[in-house]
C-alpha cells in the first residue's frame, strides 16, 4: 500500500455520541439487509404510498433488465406532494427559492400541489398521453421542478437537458427521445445578467430541418427580455398553466413505468439516454435521502447545490427530498455572483442544516480562502455531503473544519447517473469516516472490487487497484439505454458478462480495514512504466501540498515510459509562484506520498482549469494541451477562454 493511503487509513472521524443516538440509520440496518435482502427492500418501498400494493419484490429473470415491485402501482408526484398535504403538512415550506439577482420565493407543499396540478391540467389539454416524452430545458427556478413533477403525475417521461448545453446538444436529445413538448424559459441569469434561452430552443428545433416530433414549446417568463415567437407552436406559461385549474387527481402507474430519461454527460455520437422507472427508483432515492442525510421532516433545512440537469438534481433535489417532506433551498445562480460570499449568505439566511455539494466547489472555496466562510455564521449546519468525484483528503479535512467546525459528519457518496441513487457512502451516525473514502456499500447494496479475471482483490495490497462492480441488482438501477438495449448490454454488462456483474467504469481499492477508495474512471488510471497509478491519488498528493488549491492530472504519451504524468495546478490565494523551486517541492510531495514512480514529469501552474458546467474537469482538453494537439469541442465549458490560457503553457 502507498504511504499516502496507509496514513489516510489511520485517520478516522467518528460521529459524536449525540449525533449517533438520534441518527435515522443505525448499525442494525446492515444486518437486516444481509439477512433478507428482498424483505429489506420491501420495507423501504413501503415507506411510500402505493395505490396498488406489490406482491413481488424483484424479478431478475430477464437479467440484466430488472423489475422491482412490478405488480404494484403508484404515482411518483403523489408521493412527493399530495400525501404530505393530506397528512396536514400543507403549510410546511417545500422550497425556499433564491434567485441569482436576489429575488426569492417560498413554496409550501400546498402551493406546490396547486402549481403541479395546474401544470398537469394544461399538459393534458395539450393532448399529451402517458408514455409521451417531454424535454425540459430550464434554469434552476421553481417552475422547472413543477414541470418535472407534472410529468411524473401524468406518466409523461421527462428528459431534462442542462440549460447550459448547446442547441445542438438539445436537438440530439429531443430527436433521440422523440419529445413532443419542450418546456423552457425566455432566458436565464448568468452572473447577474440576463442571457437568452428560448432562442437556443428555436435554433435546436427550427431551421432547415425542424425537429419532427416537437408540437409545442411552453415558455416561462423569467428575465422579461424580448423573445422570438412562433404562433401556434409557442405558448406562455403565465397565459396557460397559471390559468388552469388547481384541482387534479393523480392516477397510479405501474412501478416499471418509465419516469425519466437522462442523457449522460460527455456523450459522443448518438446520445446515451439512461432509462429510469418509477417504483424502484423512488424507493431507493427516498431511502437513501433519509438514511444518508439523516433528514428530519419539518426540522431540517436541506440544500443540494446541484442542477436538475444532472442526476444529482433529479434524485436529491426533486424526488428523494420531496418524498421525505423536506424543506429545501433551491438556488438559481453561481457561487460567486455577485461575490464569493453568496453560498455562505444563503446558508445563514435560511439556517441550512444539511449541505450537499461537489468536491470541485469545495476546492474552489479553499482557493478563495477561509476568511470568506469564517465571516459567516455556519452553526446551523449539522451534516455535510459530497458527490460527483472522489474528494481529496485535504479538501475533506478543510470542509470538516471550516464548514463543519469539526463536528459535522461528512457523507462522501459514490453513485452514478446509471445507478440512480447513492450506492456507497458512510452512514453518518454509524461510520467512522476516513477522509477521501466512500467507505462501504449502503445496507441493501452489494459491490465487489475485482481484477481483470474477475477475482476479488485483497485488502490493503500494494497492487490491489481493481474494478468496482455491483454484483446484485438494486431498485434504482437503470433499465436500459433508450432505444438501444444492445448498447446497454455492451456498455455496462459485457466486461464481466460471465459473472453477471454491472461494471461501473470506475477503479477502486480496499485499504487494510476494508474501506473502499474510489479511484475515478478506469480511463483515468495511468500506466507509468507498467505501474497503474490513479489520477485521483496524484491529485490528492498535490492538493495536500500547502501551496496547492486544486490539481488536475493526466497521462500524456511518453516514448520512454508509455505514459508520463502531467499536472496542472492552481495555487492557493496569497501563495507566490516561485517557479522551479515550487514545482520541485510539489514533485517531492508526490514522491513522498505515493512513490518516485508517481512524480509528475511536468507541472504547470495555471489560473484556472477547464470545467464543464456540471463542475467536471475536462481532462481530455488537458491531454490535448499536453500533447500539442488541436483541441476538440469546448462548447460545454463554463469558460472556453480558459483553454487559451492553457495553450500558453
Amino acid at each position: 500500500m502507498s504511504t499516502d493511503l496507509t496514513e489516510r487509513a489511520l485517520s478516522a472521524y467518528a460521529p459524536s455520541a449525540e449525533f449517533a443516538a438520534q441518527a435515522n440509520a443505525q448499525a442494525s440496518l446492515y444486518q437486516e439487509a444481509e439477512e433478507d435482502r428482498e424483505a429489506f427492500w420491501a420495507k423501504q418501498a413501503r415507506r411510500l404510498h402505493w395505490h396498488t400494493p406489490f406482491s413481488e419484490v424483484l424479478d431478475w429473470s430477464e437479467a440484466p433488465v430488472a423489475k422491482w415491485f412490478a405488480d404494484g402501482k403508484l404515482n411518483v408526484a403523489y408521493n412527493c406532494v399530495d400525501r404530505h398535504v393530506e397528512a396536514g403538512h400543507g403549510d410546511q415550506v417545500a422550497i425556499h427559492w433564491e434567485g441569482e439577482p436576489g429575488d426569492s420565493r417560498a413554496l409550501t407543499y400546498s402551493d406546490l400541489l396547486a402549481e403541479v396540478s395546474k401544470a398537469a391540467n394544461y399538459l393534458t389539454e395539450l393532448g399529451l398521453q402517458p408514455g409521451d416524452r417531454v424535454a425540459i430545458y430550464m434554469p434552476m427556478i421553481p417552475e422547472a421542478i413543477v414541470a418535472m413533477l407534472a410529468c411524473a403525475r401524468l406518466g409523461l417521461t421527462h428528459s431534462v437537458v442542462f440549460a447550459g448545453f448547446s442547441s445542438s446538444a438539445l436537438r440530439s436529445r429531443i430527436d433521440d427521445a422523440s419529445a413532443k413538448l419542450v418546456i423552457t424559459t425566455d432566458g436565464q441569469f448568468r452572473r447577474g445578467k440576463p442571457a437568452p434561452l428560448k432562442a437556443s430552443v428555436d435554433e435546436a428545433i427550427g431551421g432547415e430541418t425542424p425537429a419532427p416530433s416537437v408540437e409545442h414549446v411552453l415558455v416561462v417568463r423569467r428575465t422579461g427580455q424580448d423573445t422570438p415567437w412562433q404562433e401556434g407552436r409557442d405558448v406562455w406559461w403565465h397565459e396557460t398553466v397559471e390559468q388552469a385549474s388547481d384541482q387534479h387527481e393523480a392516477q397510479a402507474f405501474d412501478a416499471e413505468h418509465p419516469l425519466f430519461l437522462l442523457y449522460t454527460s460527455g456523450t459522443t455520437g448518438k446520445p446515451k439516454g439512461i432509462v429510469h422507472t418509477s417504483g424502484g427508483y423512488l424507493t431507493q432515492t427516498s431511502y437513501t435521502h433519509d438514511a444518508v442525510f439523516d433528514h428530519k421532516p419539518g426540522k431540517d433545512v436541506y440544500w443540494c447545490t446541484a442542477d436538475i440537469g444532472w442526476v444529482t438534481g433529479h434524485s436529491y433535489i426533486v424526488y428523494g427530498p420531496l418524498s421525505n417532506r423536506a424543506t429545501q433551498v433551491v438556488y438559481e445562480g453561481t457561487p460567486n455572483s455577485p461575490n464569493e460570499h453568496r453560498h455562505f449568505e444563503v446558508i445563514e439566511k435560511y439556517g441550512v442544516t444539511i449541505y450537499y455539494t461537489a468536491p470541485t466547489l469545495i476546492r474552489t472555496f479553499m482557493k478563495w480562502g477561509r476568511e470568506i466562510p469564517d465571516a459567516h455564521d455556519l452553526s446551523t449546519l449539522r451534516l455535510l455531503g459530497t458527490v460527483g468525484e472522489p474528494i481529496n483528503p485535504e479538501a475533506w479535512r478543510w470542509y470538516h473544519e471550516v464548514f463543519g467546525h469539526g463536528r459535522c459528519p461528512i457523507v462522501d457518496t459514490w453513485w452514478q447517473t446509471e445507478t440512480g441513487a447513492i450506492m456507497i457512502s458512510p452512514l453518518p451516525g454509524v461510520t467512522e469516516a476516513k477522509p477521501g473514502s466512500a467507505m462501504a456499500p449502503l445496507p441493501g447494496i452489494s459491490v465487489q472490487i475485482v481484477d481483470d479475471e474477475a477475482h476479488a482483490v485483497e485488502r490493503g495490497a500494494t497492487e490491489a487497484n481493481g474494478y468496482l462492480v455491483v454484483d446484485k441488482p438494486w431498485p434504482s438501477m437503470l433499465r436500459g439505454i433508450w432505444g438501444d438495449m444492445q448498447r446497454f448490454k455492451d456498455t455496462y454488462w459485457s466486461r464481466f458478462a460471465e459473472q453477471g456483474y454491472y461494471f461501473a467504469g470506475d477503479g477502486a481499492k480496499f485499504d487494510e480495514d476494508g474501506a473502499i477508495w474510489v479511484l475515478g474512471r478506469v480511463d483515468d488510471v495511468m500506466n507509468i512504466s507498467g505501474h497503474r497509478i490513479s489520477t485521483a491519488e496524484v491529485e490528492s498528493a498535490l492538493v495536500g501540498h500547502d501551496a496547492v488549491a486544486e490539481a488536475a492530472v493526466i497521462g500524456a504519451s511518453d516514448e520512454t515510459t508509455g505514459q508520463a504524468i502531467v499536472a496542472f495546478v492552481i495555487l492557493r490565494k496569497g501563495v507566490e509562484n516561485t517557479g522551479d523551486e515550487l514545482v520541485s517541492s510539489m514533485r517531492a510531495a508526490v514522491a513522498k506520498d505515493i512513490g518516485h514512480i508517481a512524480k509528475p514529469r511536468d507541472i504547470y501552474v495555471v489560473p484556472e482549469l477547464p470545467k464543464t458546467r456540471s463542475g467536471k474537469i475536462m481532462r481530455r482538453l488537458l491531454r490535448d494541451v499536453a500533447e500539442g494537439r488541436e483541441l476538440g469541442d469546448t462548447s460545454t465549458l463554463v469558460d472556453p477562454a480558459v483553454v487559451e490560457s492553457l495553450r500558453q503553457k
